[in-house]
């Protein structure tokens, strides 16, 4: 009874968020939106809309949860309220990936293939809907990817853990004079050249113009420092912890984030933007903390309609002074 109950509720709740998001979509010029992050305590679902396909995932196991006809109950109450065919709306469990410590969104759950192509106005990205917890494209740094896309034009950008290169995409589609995006994952970069050419946009491997950089992060920067590189832009939005062993040690983010940053920063061009960014609970910066920098909270900037009273990663700009 308590699982019917928590069904009707889901179904109600979608229904009004559904109904107000659409409108508000439809203005903003994007068909994938968040509709839904554990509204109802009792119901530890986040829910993200994209086109007319849903990803979603438990964040909190409780002895409801747990029960084997709670998560089709949920599927089936948000079919009901979304009028989206129960086969198109993938539910996952993340507790089944969390006891792996090498970064447990990028780990692969499913072998199904869902693609679906979304847009943002004029942009195009690529999301898997089936087989990792994150879909390839993070809503919640939708006003981040316009921010950098309208202080793009004539600059050198450097994306470092560019994930699936939705940020690059924008910085190109801004008008960049060159974009590098480095990853250790071939699979993400070549994600990310098919992102740039959904956008009618050319990435290769080739270190010009729109570059793919498969490699560690930390090498790179040190490499890039030797040689005297620098960037006008540079973003930095690392993963809370990784371990893997394509890269030399590990990385701890709420460890490792200071000397990260005053790394990137060394790669700065004089009148540069540094953005970082990060999952990691606890991680603030302070105006003073980096000399000769001014540091901005852009948190509330970044709040879309579907995030508003929601928790976004924390987001920094930081620019030299004078």
């Amino acid at each position: 009874m308590r699982t019917a109950a928590q069904q009707e509720l889901l179904f109600n709740r979608l229904s009004k968020r559904y109904r107000h998001l659409k409108k508000w979509a439809r203005r903003t010029g994007t068909n994938a939106f968040r509709l839904y992050d554990r509204d109802i305590p009792e119901i530890p679902l986040v829910l993200d809309l994209y086109g007319e396909a849903v990803s979603g995932a438990v964040y909190r196991h409780t002895s409801e949860t747990d029960d084997a006809n709670w998560l089709p109950a949920m599927r089936d109450a948000a079919a009901q309220a979304l009028g989206i065919p129960e086969a198109r709306i993938f539910l996952k469990e993340r507790r089944r990936i969390r006891q792996r410590q090498d970064g447990d969104q990028y780990d692969r759950i499913s072998a199904q293939s869902f693609f679906r192509d979304v847009h943002e106005r004029d942009l195009r990205f690529r999301v898997n809907l089936s087989d990792y917890l994150d879909t390839g494209l993070f809503l919640d740094s939708r006003r981040k990817r316009a921010l950098i896309r309208a202080g793009a034009a004539g600059k050198r950008v450097l994306n470092l853990f560019a994930y699936t290169c939705s940020l690059s995409v924008c910085a190109a589609k801004g008008g960049a004079l060159q974009v590098d995006s480095v990853d250790l994952s071939n699979t993400y970069l070549e994600w990310g050249r098919v992102n740039f050419a959904l956008n009618g946009l050319t990435a290769s491997y080739d270190n010009t113009g729109m570059a793919l950089i498969r490699g560690d992060v930390f090498q790179f920067i040190a490499a890039a420092a030797k040689e005297r590189r620098c960037w006008d832009s540079i973003i930095l939005a690392p993963p809370v912890f990784s371990n893997s062993k394509k890269m030399r040690g590990t990385l701890d983010i709420r460890r490792d984030y200071r000397a990260l940053i005053q790394s990137c920063l060394a790669l700065l061009a004089p009148a540069g933007t540094l953005w970082f960014s990060s999952n990691a609970k606890g991680i603030r910066l302070a105006s003073g903390e980096f000399p000769g920098f001014a540091v901005k909270d852009m948190g509330s900037a970044l709040v879309d309609e579907d995030f508003k009273g929601k928790k976004i990663p924390a987001c920094y700009t930081l620019k030299p002074l004078g």
